[in-house]
């Protein structure tokens, strides 16, 4: 399929969309950084007593499971059912789901409220999708080319756009469109929170295209 990448940016940079960040302690300053050079605006608010009221003003959401507590689970279920309410996307990137019970059935159940996008390494989105996954804490285990089948299964199950992110990212749609962005570079594990950059910056295409599988 051909996108007009140039367009889309230039659609992007100049809505400069309000994303919400839920994500995690480790993420926060580069997340921002990549977003605010990117051209959009980002805004990391995770407590429950404001997601709700924020979530009135936002373009789009991501919410980031790399840093759990039973605090940020509740801002987390509140700010994904106010984003539905309001009809803007949300993105769900499951860090290091399958490292444990806890933190597999948080991504699921953060699932099961309907993301515009999910986006994670091989090794989450097998988990997410009831596989058995070879993860190492959050890092994946598995090559991308291993979850296209869980993939494709958790894309019609959850009917979010599922972005298997590796050397080479693998988008795939309820639909059955799917894309492959060889974009990836050896460096890129060596550099902390690249992916949950990306997960914002997915969130911010996903604010102003009109099509979510050409966003991702």
């Amino acid at each position: 399929m051909s996108i007009d990448h140039g367009a889309a940016l230039e659609r992007m940079r100049s809505a400069a969309p309000l994303v919400q960040n839920i994500t995690n302690f480790v993420a926060m300053n580069p997340m921002a950084n990549v977003l605010l050079a990117a051209g959009a605006s980002p805004a990391m608010v995770h407590a429950e007593q404001e997601v709700e009221e924020f979530g009135q003003h936002i373009a789009a959401l991501t919410i980031n499971i790399g840093t759990l507590t039973p605090a940020w689970i509740s801002s987390m279920m509140l700010a994904a059912r106010t984003a539905n309410l309001n009809g803007k996307p949300w993105v769900l990137d499951p860090v290091g789901a399958g490292a444990t019970s806890y933190r597999t059935s948080t991504a699921r159940d953060l699932a099961s409220l309907k993301p515009t996008v999910i986006r994670g390494n091989a090794s989450e989105i097998m988990a997410l999708a009831g596989e058995s996954a070879s993860a190492k804490g959050v890092d994946a285990g598995d090559a991308v080319s291993a979850a296209q089948t869980a993939a494709s299964r958790l894309s019609l199950a959850t009917q979010a756009i599922i972005a298997v992110t590796g050397p080479v990212d693998l988008v795939i749609a309820p639909d059955g469109r799917r894309a492959q962005i060889a974009n990836g570079h050896p460096l890129m594990p060596r550099v902390t929170a690249l992916g949950c950059a990306l997960t914002g910056i997915v969130a911010a295409f996903s604010a102003t295209a009109p099509d979510p599988f050409e966003a991702t």
